[in-house]
């Protein structure tokens, strides 16, 4: 079974619904981890905005990449600039992704419009999830 760490600043929101759709699109194929370079604690707007799309994260927690540095990696997935900037080194083989999201705690506006760039971001987290499981995880028929 494959590693895979998720990595971002905080870890409170882009990592957290990465790991959301990864384990839901990977059931039984990856061991998914999420952490930051800081912890800011899972963001409640990334866990109703997972739960409008019928998964819940309520139960996933914020980790700080110093707790898994044991842990031998297959995948490093960063999914913003400053953790890829600032990923410590791994001694592991690990494949290094790397795609840049925007920062949905970010969002501005009326509650309309930040609900809007959460799941904006959502849906483009989705999107990259479901494509890095096939083409990294699912098992080909030859």
């Amino acid at each position: 079974m494959k590693s895979i760490l998720v990595l971002c600043t905080g870890n409170s929101c882009r990592s957290q619904i990465a790991e959301g759709y990864l384990r839901h699109f990977a059931p039984g194929e990856a061991t998914i981890y999420s952490a930051g370079i800081q912890t800011h604690g899972v963001n409640p707007r990334a866990i109703a905005t997972m739960a409008e799309d019928g998964l819940d994260i309520s139960q996933q927690t914020s980790n700080h990449i110093d707790e898994y540095r044991e842990i031998s990696f297959d995948y490093v997935i960063t999914v913003c600039d400053h953790a890829q900037e600032n990923c410590p080194y791994f001694p592991a083989n690990a494949t290094r992704l790397h795609q840049n999201f925007p920062d949905p705690a970010q969002a501005t506006g009326t509650e309309e419009e930040v609900n809007a760039a959460f799941r904006k971001v959502r849906e483009q987290i989705k999107a990259y999830c479901e494509q890095f499981v096939v083409k990294n995880l699912k098992k080909r028929d030859y």
